[in-house]
């Protein structure tokens, strides 16, 4: 038996269009999944790769997470689905967030939208008995001084991750999360472009290297997996050690 084969199966990654999503979305698609992704854009095309958007072999969507409405009026084009990963995420810089209209945004597509999307799929991942993968940060782990929507929306998505891993495993659901460090996507160049930066950075990661969607998608196949069958409600942390 391969634990990792996930052909038959379906899974939709809200936020899949680029960066971690998006490895996580190829990485299923890799290992015989139907795969739909979501995204802010209107089609497919309207992503480059050099954004870090690979969208061959994939479906894609129009999402807006930010608008309550548009989730609830979200009809996808499948009847059951095995794994739902929330890997949607926002950030504004240059202390953006500590404008409330900022905070607001922020929080409301980093953590409201999470629990739009997870109850609005509930019904079908109690059906297939399937998981639910929520992607947080590191940043739930310790202070980021420039940007408290991030944090506490991060913290809060961990927070929800405990409460419905409990609330919602006598539905057959197992819900866990991934908590990545820094990860080379189109949200984190304010560091990774900055050459000052990111020679600090690196030299806080014990591997010495920048996180990569595949890193992240390895621990997402994981927790989708009859291999973590007994796990419910945990964050894996997965930054090369940057917070030990």
């Amino acid at each position: 038996m391969n634990e990792l084969d996930f052909s038959g199966r379906q899974v939709l990654v809200i936020g899949g269009s680029s960066g971690i999503g998006n490895g996580i979305a190829q990485a299923f698609r890799a290992k015989g999944a139907r795969v739909c992704v979501c995204g802010t854009r209107e089609r497919a095309n309207d992503y480059s790769p050099d954004e870090g958007s690979h969208l061959d072999g994939l479906d894609y969507f129009q999402l807006d997470v930010s608008n309550a409405q548009a989730i609830e009026s979200f009809q996808p084009s499948f009847a059951k689905l095995d794994v739902l990963v929330l890997a949607q995420g926002a950030v504004i810089y240059r202390r953006g967030e500590f404008e409330m209209d900022g905070f607001r945004r922020v929080v409301e597509v980093n953590l409201m939208s999470l629990m739009a999307c997870a109850t609005k799929f509930h019904a079908m991942l109690s059906t297939s008995k399937g998981s639910l993968i929520i992607v947080s940060s590191t940043a739930a782990y310790h202070s980021t001084m420039g940007n408290p929507a991030y944090n506490a929306s991060k913290t809060g998505a961990v927070g929800l991750t405990r409460t419905l891993g409990e609330a919602w495993a006598g539905n057959g659901i197992r819900v866990n999360g991934i908590a990545p460090g820094l990860v080379d996507t189109k949200m984190t160049k304010a560091t990774t472009a900055n050459p000052k930066r990111l020679e600090g950075a690196l030299e806080r990661i014990p591997l010495k290297r920048l996180g990569t969607p595949a890193d992240m998608a390895g621990a997402a196949l994981f927790l989708a997996s009859p291999l973590s069958s007994y796990i419910i409600g945990q964050t894996i942390v997965v930054d090369g050690g940057l917070i030990l």
